[in-house]
């Protein structure tokens, strides 16, 4: 699937997660997530709010610790247990910019005001959300962002504050005035980056919903919330790019690692096949299918990976039928169901996740799940 934001009011980790449960992510799906992290004392809530009179969901987040300053590696720890590299790769980012900015290494710098453990319930509630969705693709509009100045632990500083900043930069974030006061945080810039979001106009695709996530101020004159659309790809087919190689001194432990990293990176499909090389050396053929903007990034990782020196490039057409994703409840636990127009399956790593906490066979989950949607038909 397809998102693109529009954050004309500005963005913040709250507002995200937000929109995502506002277009649908299950709660409890995202709950399930943050719960994989360890943390005590915390409570996620979606309330329905109005703001500038567009109806929107708020994410609540609620914590018991309340300490907004603690070291950037207190809170990966949390985000690594959950297994969730798009909230990883969020804190990090964070860690590194306020590194550069107080010269220091990001093992030992102190996070202040966005130190709070609400942190951990924004970045992996994001991740979680986005991946309930069968998020494959983010795309962002400009960003209204601020001006003024805001009073921190150091004193007043700049908005939009220095790590907002340096993380829009980095990846060279389309931005437009919106006049005083901060409309994006730290946490929502690091988001858009972890998630590699591309920024420009709305892209192609067949729209499927709209969702609006609210920020915590009701401003007069303008709605405080970010908007976001959710798509699927138009069409049915579109040029791909077939990268090959072939390698006979990779262990199965990396290959099995890349294929991984590769999909990660935004590939369409990677896979593995075994052939015989000359002097009858078994090797194996990497095979991967991109679109054409993500071909770069799918090469680096390959030559990386397997210090192959060279690959095959050909250019395929891909006929895509239509297809949608919902997400049905089975004792607690949510599985998403893909659907296309010849049948409907529900996603192995949901059914397998439910099957080894409540105990039953895989084939009872994906009955379970089958009839539950039947029943919402």
């Amino acid at each position: 699937m397809i998102l693109w934001l529009n954050p004309f009011s500005g963005i913040s980790g709250d507002m995200l997660l937000g929109a995502l449960l506002d277009l649908g992510a299950p709660l409890d799906g995202v709950r399930a997530a943050v719960a994989r992290t360890g943390l005590d004392g915390w409570s996620l809530d979606a309330e329905r709010v109005t703001r500038g009179g567009v109806a929107a969901t708020r994410a609540v987040v609620t914590v018991h610790d309340t300490a907004t300053e603690r070291r950037a590696a207190a809170l990966l720890a949390h985000v690594e247990q959950a297994e969730a590299p798009l909230a990883c790769r969020a804190v990090r980012a964070i860690a590194e910019v306020e590194a550069r900015i107080h010269d220091t290494d990001p093992a030992d710098v102190h996070l202040h005001e966005i130190g709070g453990l609400d942190t951990v319930v924004d970045t992996v509630g994001v991740a979680a959300a986005l991946h309930l969705l069968d998020v494959t693709e983010v795309h962002c509009g400009p960003l209204a962002l601020g001006a003024g100045t805001v009073s921190t632990r150091h004193g007043v500083l700049p908005v939009p504050a220095p790590a907002t900043a340096a993380l829009l930069a980095a990846v060279g974030a389309q931005v437009t005035g919106a006049g005083d006061g901060e409309t994006v945080t730290p946490t929502g810039a690091a988001l858009l980056v972890a998630a590699d979001a591309r920024f420009g106009p709305v892209p192609a695709m067949a729209l499927r919903g709209v969702g609006y996530g609210a920020g915590g101020r009701d401003p007069a004159g303008r709605a405080n919330v970010l908007q976001a659309l959710l798509g699927g790809p138009v069409g049915a087919g579109a040029t791909m790019v077939l990268l090959e190689t072939n390698v006979d001194d990779v262990t199965g432990e990396v290959l099995g690692h890349l294929v991984g990293q590769l999909l990660e990176a935004g590939a369409a499909d990677a896979w593995l096949s075994p052939i015989v090389m000359k002097k009858g050396r078994p090797a194996h053929t990497v095979h991967v299918l991109a679109a054409p903007e993500r071909v770069a990034d799918c090469e680096r990782i390959v030559f990386a990976e397997t210090g192959s020196l060279g690959l095959r490039r050909s250019t395929v057409d891909r006929p895509a039928l239509p297809r949608s994703t919902t997400t049905v409840d089975v004792d607690g636990h949510p599985v998403r169901i893909k659907h296309g127009p010849w049948g409907a399956k529900p996603e192995h790593d949901d059914v397998a996740a439910a099957a080894a906490a409540l105990g039953l066979p895989l084939r009872e989950i994906t009955w379970r799940a089958l009839t539950s949607e039947r029943a919402r038909t």
